[in-house]
């Protein structure tokens, strides 16, 4: 099915919306990506209703991030594609982390609680590690590793060379295996000080 709109067309909506609160362009928007973003979730392995929950919380961000779009650096689709994979990533993480009344309870210690600890350190340790990055390289890192993009949907989102982007990205994994490993050596050394005084 072929658009009768150029991506020129919609970015202007878009741009309506985030300036104006235009109502009208924000219903010609859901109505044309509104099936497209829920396709997309149902192709990636969403149930209906999951899929059906995800796109209409697309929708809401679209209509409150609106305001942030930059019609200069990435196409309408790919910026809503873009918040669709990162509400997706939301939704599995809060499917798999159990709500504090499905914690088993009792005096024995739940065996996997040293590896999830482990787990929520070197999440820790890498936020820290993304953090520091120089800003060109820690915005590719986040389109890379937390919008799920590829290095080509980043150069349609960035304008950047693809080359650029993958030097950009091996130097930045570079650095945050340089900044984790650090810190893991630290973390080591500072317990066998305690463990030792």
């Amino acid at each position: 099915m072929s658009d009768h709109h150029d991506d020129g067309h919609w970015s202007r909506l878009l741009v309506a919306v985030g300036a104006h609160r235009d109502r009208d362009a924000f219903e010609s928007l859901f109505v044309q990506f509104g099936p497209r973003v829920k396709m997309f979730l149902l192709r990636t392995g969403l149930t209906e209703g999951a899929a059906e929950d995800c796109m209409q919380d697309v929708m809401v961000a679209m209509w409150r991030k609106a305001h942030l779009y930059d019609p200069g650096r990435a196409h309408v689709a790919t910026w809503l594609f873009t918040i669709a994979r990162n509400r997706k990533i939301d939704l599995i993480r809060r499917i798999r982390r159990p709500e504090p009344e499905d914690l088993p309870w009792g005096p024995e210690p739940d065996p996997a609680q040293a590896d999830v600890m482990a787990m929520q350190e070197d999440s820790r340790r890498l936020a820290d590690a993304v953090a520091q990055l120089p800003p060109a390289q820690r915005e590719l890192i986040e389109h890379a590793f937390y919008g799920e993009l590829t290095h080509s949907e980043i150069a349609a989102t960035t304008g950047l060379p693809l080359g650029t982007i993958k030097s950009r990205i091996r130097l930045a994994i570079d650095r945050l295996r340089y900044a984790m490993e650090s810190e893991i050596a630290h973390a080591t050394s500072r317990r066998g000080d305690e463990n030792a005084g």
